[in-house]
């Protein structure tokens, strides 16, 4: 047998979320019954604390056929390496596989298995299954063969393949999505990581948030939750979360803010710093905003075909998703139909980290990073 699962795995995985164990591609064997309540680290709310939640689990031999011994690597990110796979029924798959040298491990690998397995939204990746195999922890989902959003949106010679159509749809598309997470799942949740390389795009470019290894699930009636584990991208974490540790789902209305800032404009934010006044994108929309030049803000490379009140409404809602304090972000809900012109879009107030670059987290001595950058930072209490 070429899986097999012992030790502090089987205590953390097998009993915490239950697997069905696939001999061959996606052929259920059985499945083994879950013991232990679960994971306070994982589970926020008594309500979701003993659910059991099943994934496919698949022989190690498959993977290693499947990817012709990993030979095909589409990417590398914070987790480790992404490898492209075929099953033997011709289903294209994308694994990743978890490197040893990672600084995500067991938690975030448990965490996003255990999402993934209750949710299905034609704008969330597909987790097909997962292989444990003595020291190798995986993941196989539906291939991307247009990779992650950010290889088109911050380059400049794929750039122009995004028309405005295109943009407002993966626009819509991603909100819909977040909009699932907070309300219509049978979880709610709090994604944590909302990025551009976290949006995959499937052959038609529509798009799919992905990667819930640092996702948290809250109560039906929770409304925000408290760490001192700071986990997110620079560029794209709301200033409750940074600062204070406090995260909601209006902390991913603000990642969500600065993904439409930088759609629309085809800019980072987090690299992105206006010559003059040295403020970032958030900034620098704002300004223009203020002054009345948000045409500036278009990226040039869109071509001229598209609806300049589309447009300008994108850059509002996306304003008023990163207003300083959450509770002036409206909810997915009122983004989707300021979105879609169905309400009037109130003006926005000025955006956070309005001067300057987003500062570090925490102190040196506190902060590790990694190739996506992400973040983690102990908060220490006064």
């Amino acid at each position: 047998m070429h899986f097999c699962v012992f030790g502090f795995l089987k205590r953390h995985i097998i009993k915490q979320i239950g697997v069905r164990r696939i001999q061959k591609p996606f052929q259920t064997a059985g499945k083994a019954k879950s013991t232990s309540a679960a994971d306070d680290n994982i589970y926020e709310d008594d309500s979701v604390k003993g659910s059991i939640l099943s994934s496919p689990l698949v022989e190690f031999s498959t993977v290693y056929s499947a990817t012709n011994n990993f030979s095909d690597k589409l990417g590398e990110g914070g987790f480790g390496s992404v490898y492209k796979g075929i099953l033997p029924d011709g289903q294209e798959i994308a694994i990743k596989r978890l490197s040893k040298s990672s600084g995500q491990g067991l938690e975030e690998f448990k965490n996003e298995v255990t999402v993934l397995s209750k949710l299905q939204h034609r704008n969330l990746v597909r987790l097909f299954g997962c292989c444990i195999h003595v020291e190798e922890k995986m993941m196989l989902y539906e291939y991307m063969p247009n990779k992650s959003l950010d290889s088109f949106i911050f380059n400049e010679s794929k750039r122009p393949l995004l028309g405005w159509k295109l943009r407002y749809n993966i626009i819509q598309g991603i909100g819909r999505g977040l909009l699932y997470l907070h309300q219509d799942s049978r979880l709610k949740i709090i994604h944590r990581d909302l990025k551009a390389s976290n949006i995959l795009l499937d052959d038609n470019f529509n798009p799919k948030i992905s990667d819930f290894g640092m996702a948290r699930i809250f109560g039906e009636h929770q409304l925000q939750d408290l760490t001192r584990r700071i986990v997110g991208t620079y560029g794209y974490i709301s200033p409750e979360y940074a600062m204070e540790g406090k995260y909601s789902e209006k902390s991913d209305v603000f990642s969500f803010g600065v993904l439409i800032l930088e759609i629309v404009s085809g800019r980072r934010n987090s690299s992105f710093v206006d010559e003059e006044w040295s403020m970032n994108l958030l900034g620098y929309a704002w300004t223009l905003w203020k002054e009345g030049s948000v045409s500036e803000l278009i990226d040039p490379l869109m071509g001229t075909t598209y609806t300049y009140d589309e447009v300008c409404r994108c850059i509002q809602v996306g304003l008023l998703c990163v207003q300083e304090l959450p509770g002036e972000r409206p909810t997915m809900s009122i983004v989707l139909r300021m979105l879609s012109g169905d309400v009037t879009i109130p003006s926005p107030k000025q955006a956070a980290f309005f001067v300057g670059r987003v500062p570090r987290l925490a102190a040196d001595d506190n902060y590790t990073g990694s190739d996506n950058q992400l973040t983690y930072t102990d908060l220490q209490g006064r």
